[in-house]
């Protein structure tokens, strides 16, 4: 069974990723099922330790997406997750959001992505800074839509 196994320190805490896989067994009925990874984290934060175990499904074989792989794709989606998802439930408060019916919700998510990704090609890196500079002034806006 091949395996990864990567270490990581920051934020005050210890984290050990560990990825195995193998080759779907007939059992896992899932179209296109190639390969099931285990995916173990191990935390420490201040001397307490956390494991975690979660397991995914790959349509790619290992000799196209061996563990290291899967541990990298992992670590990206929460790279995503920390850089959008983040931004869109802490600085824009989605979840506390109370549009509900129609195209409405499909619609501001939308205008929230667009603001996101305005200031990111505005060269911001910290959005609830940059939404606070435009709302003091009106103009700030607009010449963000003009120059981007």
């Amino acid at each position: 069974m091949p395996a990864t196994s990567t270490r990581a320190t920051s934020h005050g805490r210890q984290v050990r990723r560990t990825v195995k896989a193998i080759t779907a067994p007939g059992w896992v009925a899932f179209p296109g099922a190639a390969q099931v990874a285990q995916i173990r984290r191990t935390r420490t934060i201040k001397g307490r330790k956390q494991v975690e175990v979660v397991y995914v499904i790959c349509s790619l074989p290992m000799t196209e997406a061996p563990p290291a792989t899967i541990a990298a794709w992992i670590q990206g989606h929460w790279g995503i997750e920390n850089r959008l998802h983040w931004v869109r439930d802490v600085t824009f408060d989605e979840d506390r959001h109370q549009l509900r019916a129609g195209h409405g919700p499909q619609v501001m998510a939308t205008l929230r992505n667009v603001a996101i990704s305005l200031h990111r090609l505005a060269g911001q890196t910290c959005i609830a800074a940059a939404l606070r500079h435009h709302a003091r002034d009106s103009r700030r806006p607009i010449t963000l839509l003009t120059t981007a």
